[in-house]
């Protein structure tokens, strides 16, 4: 019965129950999937990311992140108990398959954050376009940042337009270790909401981040370049890159570094936001 109600609320947007509450029932019927195979993979996909919105939503609302470890782990522990043949798994199934048969079938979506959003867009075209993307300016410069490619999640890069014509050499993105700080480094301990903490407070400091240098330089193409910008440079990271993007907590901020002759540094901060709902969004296209 607990599957059963929580199938009747995990319709994105649905405003009665809080954040950690869908969080849970979001959970609950992912863990459920993943043990039954309950979903065709459009809405094993729409209600992931969902999931990972909830969460970040959660976290940005105060709640924290060792509380929602514990929601998790009693989400998978209440799908563990379940008969993945009983009457009330079956009706919580089809609850989902209906809340979410819209939002499986769109292709575009906002994903705001405390400061800056995420535009993601999973249609498909003959030429690389932005999948995931998030604008950032940094003094007179510009950025986009995020994932593109013509299909699927796309690859990590960096496009920016330098007001002064300068020409960055290599550039380099700079975020937490989680190897090293298991929990992020806010001004405000995490504690309580974090929206009017600017991203230069969001990152830990040097001995808690570690950096990826960018895998290939190029002129970046005019359907990549911030808004408003016609030409500019565009650097690519390593896949592995955006894997630690989605294993950092929403609240934090990650930096991008410009490197120019004579040791000259022009750093943009992103929001981390739901970069690893707005993936998963990606994963897999509406049928």
């Amino acid at each position: 019965m607990g599957l059963v109600l929580a199938a009747g609320v995990a319709a994105p947007g649905l405003a009665q129950a809080g954040p950690a509450d869908l969080f849970y029932e979001r959970a609950v019927m992912s863990a459920a999937d993943a043990r039954c195979g309950l979903f065709a993979p459009e809405v094993a996909a729409a209600l992931a990311a969902a999931t990972a919105q909830a969460r970040g939503a959660a976290l940005r609302a105060g709640t924290s992140s060792d509380s929602l470890l514990q929601t998790g782990q009693a989400a998978r522990a209440a799908a563990a108990g379940v008969d993945c043949r009983s009457p009330d798994i079956a009706t919580a199934a089809a609850r989902v398959r209906s809340a979410f048969a819209g939002f499986a079938k769109m292709t575009r979506l906002t994903y705001a954050g405390d400061l800056a959003d995420w535009q993601a867009d999973r249609n498909i075209g003959r030429t690389a376009r932005w999948r995931l993307v998030q604008e950032a300016s940094f003094g007179a410069d510009r950025m986009a940042f995020g994932l593109a490619g013509r299909d699927g999640a796309g690859v990590l890069i960096a496009a920016a337009d330098f007001a002064d014509g300068a020409e960055p050499y290599s550039a380099r993105l700079v975020l937490r270790d989680v190897s090293r700080s298991s929990q992020p480094y806010l001004d405000r301990f995490g504690r309580g909401s974090t929206a009017r903490l600017p991203l230069t407070k969001r990152l830990p400091p040097v001995s808690g981040q570690k950096a990826y240098s960018a895998a290939a330089r190029s002129a970046a193409p005019d359907d990549l370049m911030p808004k408003g910008r016609e030409s500019g440079w565009a650097f690519r990271f390593p896949d592995a890159a955006a894997q630690e993007l989605t294993k950092l907590d929403p609240r934090e901020a990650v930096a991008v570094d410009f490197l120019f002759p004579g040791d000259v540094v022009r750093r943009a901060y992103v929001e981390v936001g739901d970069f690893a709902a707005g993936r998963a969004f990606l994963q897999v296209a509406a049928r």
